[in-house]
């Protein structure tokens, strides 16, 4: 959301002649859509710096014309609804070839490769327009051709972000066929890629419907926020690895959102904070360099000495040892959020079908619980264990657009409550020393809370707001407690981790050689290493050359401990 600041205040001696009384009241059409509440008549005097007599008329003529309405009730002004009546009339003659051309052109030539853009047509994908800068040896796509919606990066966008009884529709319907040793078949895997595709919001197709052709696709979304189309880009797997399409999804997805603005549907920007002037603190260094796509959930595991850590966008739970630097990687089928040791010894894991067993050396998972089976949009995200050994986790839909998400307590017979809720992105969670206060992390709000907690029964008393960090300072992910009762939380796009005393006042930041940190843990021997996990997810690539150690595991040395972890008591 803009700042009233940010809207332009037109220049009468750059408008045409009789023009002036015109511009002005777009500009206070402008001012209040751009307020975050709705504006009394000395606000939008204040704002505009009209003359009470302008402002007067200009107003009532507004309303006359249903741009504007009063609420008499509050006595406020906001966007009338002709505003919507026009927009729907925009969108009923919306050309997406048109509106997609610039972007074409422009991407095509940035990947020197194919560049297409495709719709829904008859449970098919349609190719309605394409650029190709690919040369003799790139693919092409003839405009009018079709092609299946499961095998292609553009139907498994379109498919990713169809509601769930329209995807479940379309998969029953269309033949699910192999075209190749790469094409998903298995509804359950189909499914399971589909969700990752909306997590991550662009879908990859790895050699899935031609041999040796790889490709990485975008949705396109109308004002509603349903997906009209997808942006893919195509080419040779030869040169183009799977890392070169994660870089170029990014990409994508800025463009289509630029499509879908190109006729008014405000576009969302995904960029990066530059680096800040000042570095990372010389204590931060990167203990394992890897090029994960979104590692998190990090848990040290006293009795191995062992960091153990996941990446929800490449589904795997990691095993990583600081004495040797090596890390063991167990593959899994479906996304995953969070990893916790048991007190019967292994593991637990939240995943996309809720609460498992993870055998690591067997790779197998086994399911116990799934409190959200009936919300296929939505997905676990971080989870601990109190001293109790009761999980405690939160969920989240998968494209982190919509208010769903919720905090669960899972007992150790797999019994389970709904603790809280809503939240957009629940995530980082923990206890204070004493187990009275328990912290919990709404990343979308930019906000962390803190509840009075009983440590016998497990039980929450009413939430309050223990810290707000400033969108422009990045968002709060995941987080920790040390042992003198201080929060450590990591602040995505911050490039840094933020200490709070037990009040809520920051103390300190940490400065990381990342812009996404994404959790901390204290482990070690001592407990006096802080291990942080970080994204490199959606990181443009002019960031990631300041950044390259994005997706690994970075660490330092504190005076300060942390504390045991909980095991789960199933």
């Amino acid at each position: 959301m803009a700042s009233e600041a940010d809207v332009l205040k037109p220049d009468e001696r750059d408008l045409p002649g009789g023009a002036a009384a015109l511009a002005k009241g777009l500009y206070l059409l402008d001012v209040i859509g751009e307020r975050e509440s709705p504006a009394r008549f000395k606000d939008l005097q204040i704002a505009t710096g009209l003359p009470k007599a302008t402002l007067a008329r200009m107003l009532q003529t507004l309303v006359a014309f249903r741009l504007v309405r009063h609420e008499e009730r509050d006595n406020t002004y906001r966007l009338g609804h002709r505003l919507f009546e026009l927009a729907h009339r925009v969108w009923e003659t919306f050309d997406l070839r048109g509106a997609a051309a610039s972007q074409l052109e422009r991407l095509a030539l940035e990947a020197r490769e194919t560049v297409a853009i495709g719709t829904f047509d008859n449970d098919q994908i349609l190719y309605i327009d394409q650029r190709s800068q690919g040369g003799p040896f790139g693919f092409r796509i003839e405009i009018g051709r079709r092609a299946p919606l499961h095998g292609t990066a553009v139907g498994k966008a379109l498919l990713a972000f169809s509601t769930p009884h329209e995807q479940r529709a379309i998969l029953h319907r269309i033949p699910i066929e192999r075209f190749t040793a790469n094409t998903l078949v298995d509804p359950e895997m189909l499914l399971a890629d589909l969700a990752l595709t909306r997590a991550r919001g662009y879908a990859i197709s790895n050699g899935e419907h031609v041999e040796g052709v790889v490709s990485v696709a975008a949705p396109v979304f109308d004002h509603t926020g349903k997906a009209i189309g997808a942006i893919g880009m195509f080419g040779p797997s030869s040169r183009n690895p799977v890392e070169r399409l994660h870089g170029f999804g990014r990409d994508l997805m800025e463009a289509a959102r630029l499509i879908s603005g190109n006729v008014g549907a405000p576009p969302v920007s995904i960029h990066s904070r530059q680096a800040p002037v000042r570095g990372a603190d010389p204590r931060v260094e990167c203990v394992l360099p890897w090029s994960a796509s979104l590692a998190e959930g990090p848990f040290w595991s006293i009795a191995e000495q062992r960091l153990y850590w996941v990446d929800i966008l490449d589904p795997a739970v990691h095993r990583f040892d600081p004495a040797t630097g090596s890390n063991e990687t167990c593959p899994l089928p479906r996304l995953v959020s969070a990893v916790i040791g048991r007190r019967s010894g292994g593991l637990i894991v939240t995943t996309m079908e809720g609460v498992e067993e993870l055998d690591f050396a067997g790779r197998t998972l086994a399911r116990r619980v799934d409190p959200e089976a009936m919300q296929p949009e939505n997905r676990f995200n971080d989870a601990k264990c109190d001293a109790a050994g009761r999980l405690w986790a939160g969920t989240m839909s998968l494209d982190a657009a919509r208010r769903t998400g919720a905090l669960y307590r899972i007992g150790p017979d797999f019994g389970w409550q709904r603790m809280d809720n809503p939240f957009t992105v629940a995530n980082g969670l923990d206890w204070s020393p004493d187990g009275r206060t328990f912290y919990f992390t709404d990343s979308s709000a930019g906000e962390i809370y803190a509840y009075p907690f009983d440590p016998e029964r497990g039980t929450l008393g009413k939430r309050r707001l223990f810290a707000r960090i400033d969108p422009a300072e990045g968002r709060p992910d995941g987080l920790t407690v040390d042992a003198e009762g201080c929060v450590w939380s990591a602040l995505w796009d911050g490039w840094c981790i933020r200490r709070f005393d037990p009040s809520g006042r920051p103390m300190q930041d940490l400065r990381v050689p990342v812009p996404r940190p994404t959790s901390v843990t204290f482990g070690g021997p001592d407990l006096r290493t802080l291990f942080i996990t970080s994204a490199r997810i959606r990181v443009p690539a002019r960031i990631l050359a300041e950044a390259p150690f994005s997706g690994g595991i970075l660490a330092a040395r504190l005076e300060t401990a942390g504390r045991p972890p909980h095991l789960f008591a199933g």
